[in-house]
This record gives structure tokens, C-alpha cells and sequence, in this order.
């Protein structure tokens, strides 16, 4: 089938297009020499190369929508791989899905793969694919908030569901996307306070040059300010860029008391490597980082970060019978040098979201559509590696835990803050609107779900 999929980026050459639409004769050659080489427009009949067992009769097609190469790529194929594994749970019965059969009320899970390789158009001409020729029931992918925006008007043309797992800037809330990874409340709320009162008042932000990082340093900026604390530089590089000696020389003469990194993917361990090349200690000027996470360090080195902080729902480290397992079980599929880490514990996690759900519609008797793996997602919850989470039958978002990791010599993380339960996720940051929160109704019309409360939020836990 791989030169249908050439043909079908083929068809995006018979207009012009700007950067925006599709893309050109050049990055189309250089595409399908890709897709020859390495299958990065890969979808066949059997859901993927992986795929390990038999998948029967009637399998539910479900697309996984992950960039496995690129710049992003360090990251994302982690999540890919942490998809791969509990989709081989749910088909064989095994790991948590152990007790509910082979597959979901028997029917097995066809895996639908696309690599965008870290391109934002490829994101929104794949999930058309995806949606409108391979007839997926839904698909579970996306890292940037960049993939994700890209994405978002194609679900909801279309009305088909995403499960994005990864931490984000917030202030979005579609009936078309289950949001499993942090909102700001869950990861900003908690690690500025920190930052704070252990490192200092002024903080130096830095951050890859799209939304997610520019968004979330703006709440993070207000929440600072709102303690008595101040930014001291705020400075931004193209995703994939990896040189910051630039930027480090303008951070040694802003002293602040710590930095605040936004980066991702590639750019993560050139900067840490930099960082303490130009003779800069933690102990003197520690990072707090929202997206470095495992992967990262085992990439750079954990002699480049050992001292410095993260803000996540989960490390490895995280002590809970789950984890031990899903630890155990990652390693035993993928090979005993790999680590896990918080992104792809929300790829696994949502993963049985989506199976759970599934079940519930068909050993009720109904039929497999976006109206129904909505209303049967809402309210879902699960033992994941973490602790017990749940999504939040109103947004759409994910309870989880907010956590704090101090990395350590071995590029594991010494956990220095936990909350007790997992958090109820607020959509809209509440430091810049107050009162601003989303509620879609029971069943969703897809109406606007913007709710001003004119009050504070309280924050609430997991029972």
C-alpha cells in the first residue's frame, strides 16, 4: 500500500500551496524518498510491521500519529513505543488489561501508523488520511502544541477524536480531544512557588519559538509576579536549534536565581551540555524544565543535568506496584537501556482510556463512533503507573499528580514534591482568566463549553 500513500502526497502537488496548506514538489521528493527508506508514511493492512498478534476478525482500527523522526523525534518515539505496548496488552491480555480477554469484547486492536515526521503540515494532511481513507475510529498522537493546533481543525470538521498525551499550555478545551497529559495547574501552579522559595525571586526564561513554550512561560511569568518574583530575561530559539551560547551569555549577565526551560526535543541536551560548559552550577543556578524529561537525559548525559529540576506527573521513580510493573514490562518489550518517562506514561495510560471506553460501548451492545467513544471516555479512570487518575467528565482534561524531580548522578529523578492525590485539571490558566473554566453538557452538542464562574477555582483531588 505504500504507493497509495505516495500517490496521496502526490495529490497535494496539483495546486500550488503555500507552507500552511501542503506541501511542495522539493519537500514531496524528499518525503517519499523517505517513505521508500524508512516507511514514514506507513499504514498497512495489518496496522504495522509491530503488530504481534492475530488480529481475528473485525479488528477496530484505531491510528497511532507519532514523529519518529526529525527533530522532535528523541521524544516522540518514546511514545510511540508506550502506545505499541499496552495496544500488545489489550490484543494479547495481559499487563492491566489482564482478566478482560484478548482485545476489547473480543476484537483486537489494528494499529494505524503515521510518521509525520516532525513536520506541523504533515500532522494535518495525516490525520485527514487517517480519518478519511483509513476509516481509524480515532487516533491517539500529537507531542507539540504546534502538531496539535495543526491537527485540531481537521477533528472538528470532521467530529473524530483525538487522546493527546502530553503537558500543555492550556486555555483550549474542544469536545474532539481527551487531554491526558498536564494542563498549567497540574505542572506551572506548583513548581513556580518552588522555584520561589528554594531558588530565588528572579527567574530567566527560555523556550523553543512556538505556543507551547511562549504560552506557558506567560503563565508562568504571571504566576511568578503574582508572589513577589520577577523575570529577568525571556528569550526564545528555533525549535531544533543547538546552539545557545548566545543565549547563555545573556543569562550570566541577568543573574538570575534560577532558569526556567521550555525547550524541547533536540534542543534539550545541547543547551544542558552548553550550560555547564560555560561553567554554570546547578547548585549556583538550577534549571526548572516542564518538557525534559528521562529520554532527554539518557540522551545528553545525566552528568549534564544532575542537580537540576523538572516539573511532571511521573518519573520512573514513581513507587507505586504499577509503575514497577509498566517499568518492567517497557524494558522487557523495548530492551533493559531504555527508560520511561512521563510523556509516554500518558500515551499508555490513554491508551487504556480509549480500550476501556471501547468496552463499555460494545458489551452494551452499541457501535464503535466518535458520539459514542466520546460519551463512554467521560469519567473513565485508571490505575496507571503514576497512582489512580481519571478523566474529568466536564473538560475532557486528565486528573493527575503534579510532581517535582531533582535529577541524580544516575539520570533517575529524586522526587522533592508530590501531591497526595491526582489533581483536577483547570483548562484555563486561572492567573490570567480568573474564573474562566469549561464544561461541556451530558451528551456533548459540541457548543461552546467557555464557562465564567467569576471565582476562584479551588483546587480539587482525586478521592
Amino acid at each position: 500500500m505504500l504507493y497509495l500513500h505516495l500517490f496521496w502526497l502526490a495529490k497535494t502537488m496539483t495546486k500550488p500551496q503555500s507552507s500552511s496548506e501542503g506541501i511542495s514538489r522539493r519537500k514531496f521528493i524528499q518525503y517519499s524518498s523517505l517513505a521508500v527508506g524508512s516507511g514514514i508514511v506507513a499504514a498497512c493492512s495489518s496496522g504495522s510491521s509491530t503488530q504481534s498478534v492475530d488480529l481475528g476478525e473485525n479488528p477496530i482500527k484505531v491510528g497511532v500519529m507519532y514523529s519518529t523522526t526529525g527533530t522532535i523525534a528523541i521524544v516522540e518515539k518514546s511514545l510511540q513505543d508506550a502506545t505499541f505496548l499496552a495496544i500488545e496488552q489489550i490484543n494479547s491480555g495481559t499487563g492491566p488489561w489482564e482478566g478482560n480477554g484478548e482485545g476489547i469484547a473480543g476484537r483486537k486492536i489494528q494499529k494505524v501508523v503515521v510518521n509525520p515526521d516532525s513536520n506541523w503540515d504533515l500532522y494535518n494532511q495525516m490525520s485527514k488520511r487517517l480519518i478519511d481513507e483509513d476509516k481509524v475510529v480515532c487516533v491517539l498522537g500529537c507531542y507539540t502544541s504546534a502538531s496539535r493546533k495543526s491537527v485540531l481543525p481537521v477533528f472538528e470538521d470532521k467530529d473524530a477524536i483525538l487522546y493527546y498525551p502530553v503537558y500543555y499550555e492550556g486555555n483550549e478545551c474542544s469536545s474532539n480531544v481527551f487531554y491526558t497529559g498536564a494542563a498549567p495547574n497540574q505542572q506551572i501552579t506548583d513548581s513556580i512557588p518552588y522555584c520561589h522559595k528554594n531558588f530565588g525571586p528572579k527567574g530567566f526564561f527560555i523556550g523553543s519559538d512556538y505556543i507551547y513554550p511562549k504560552e506557558s512561560n506567560r503563565i508562568a511569568k504571571a504566576e511568578l509576579e503574582k508572589i513577589g518574583g520577577k523575570v529577568v530575561g525571556d528569550e526564545y530559539a528555533a525549535l531544533g536549534t543547538t546552539e545557545f551560547i548566545t543565549i547563555i551569555n545573556k543569562i550570566k549577565a541577568a543573574k538570575p536565581d534560577f532558569v526556567l526551560s521550555n525547550l524541547v526535543g533536540d534542543s534539550i541536551p545541547a543547551f544542558y551540555r552548553q550550560f555547564k560548559d560555560a561553567g554554570i552550577t546547578a547548585d549556583k543556578m538550577p534549571i526548572m524544565a516542564y518538557p525534559t524529561t528521562e529520554e532527554e537525559i539518557q540522551a545528553m548525559g545525566p552528568e549534564y543535568s544532575s542537580g537540576h529540576y523538572t516539573s511532571f506527573n511521573y518519573f520512573q521513580t514513581v513507587d507505586t506496584p504499577e509503575n514497577k510493573l509498566f517499568v518492567e514490562q517497557f524494558k522487557e518489550m523495548f530492551g533493559g537501556n531504555r527508560v520511561t518517562n512521563g510523556v509516554m506514561e500518558a500515551a499508555y495510560l490513554q491508551t487504556f482510556f480509549m480500550a476501556q471506553a471501547m468496552k463499555k460501548i460494545l458489551d452494551e451492545g452499541g457501535e464503535l463512533n466518535t458520539g459514542t467513544i466520546r460519551e463512554a471516555t467521560r469519567g473513565q479512570e485508571f490505575n496507571a503507573p503514576q497512582g489512580k487518575v481519571k478523566i474529568d467528565p466536564e473538560n475532557y482534561h486528565t486528573y493527575l499528580y503534579s510532581r517535582i524531580g531533582k535529577w541524580k548522578e544516575d539520570g533517575q529523578a529524586e522526587i522533592v514534591f508530590s501531591t497526595d492525590a491526582a489533581v483536577k485539571p483547570i483548562a484555563w490558566s486561572q492567573t490570567l482568566y480568573k474564573g474562566r473554566t469549561c464544561v461541556h453538557p451530558t451528551p456533548d452538542t459540541r457548543v461552546d463549553p467557555t464557562v465564567e464562574t467569576g471565582k476562584d477555582l479551588e483546587p480539587k483531588y482525586l478521592s
